[in-house]
Order: C-alpha cells, then sequence, then structure tokens
C-alpha cells in the first residue's frame, strides 16, 4: 500500500511540474502577444493620424484617436 502511495505521490509531482512548466510558456506567450499588439495598435494610429492629416477636411468625419487592442 505505502508503495503504491508513494508511487501516486511522484506521479502527481511530475504532472504538477509539468503543469507549472506549460503555464510558465503560456505567461510568456501572452507577454509577445500583448507585445505584438499594442505594437500594431501604435502603427495603426500612426497611420491613422498620417491620413487624417493629409484628407481633405470633408472627408474627416470618423473621430481619430488611439485605437488601443490590449490592456
Amino acid at each position: 500500500m505505502k508503495d503504491q502511495l508513494e508511487a501516486r505521490l511522484a506521479e502527481l509531482r511530475s504532472e504538477y511540474d509539468a503543469g507549472l512548466g506549460v503555464m510558465a510558456d503560456l505567461q510568456k506567450k501572452e507577454e509577445d502577444l500583448r507585445t505584438t499588439l499594442m505594437r500594431i495598435s501604435g502603427a495603426i494610429q500612426v497611420l491613422e493620424e498620417i491620413l487624417a492629416a493629409e484628407a481633405p477636411p470633408a472627408e474627416t468625419g470618423e473621430a481619430a484617436g488611439p485605437r488601443l487592442v490590449a490592456s
């Protein structure tokens, strides 16, 4: 009985450690994706501002402003 409990404990510890590794990977991917989305958001804002500055006054019906994708 004790051997079975120790084997199960070792198994659970191994699964727990593997889960922690997966969670760390996902958190890193989330951070990278958030950074990428912020860069894209910044590029969108810059392009919108350039286009708004070059457009004749009649075409500027939509309010320009920052469009933040990620928080």
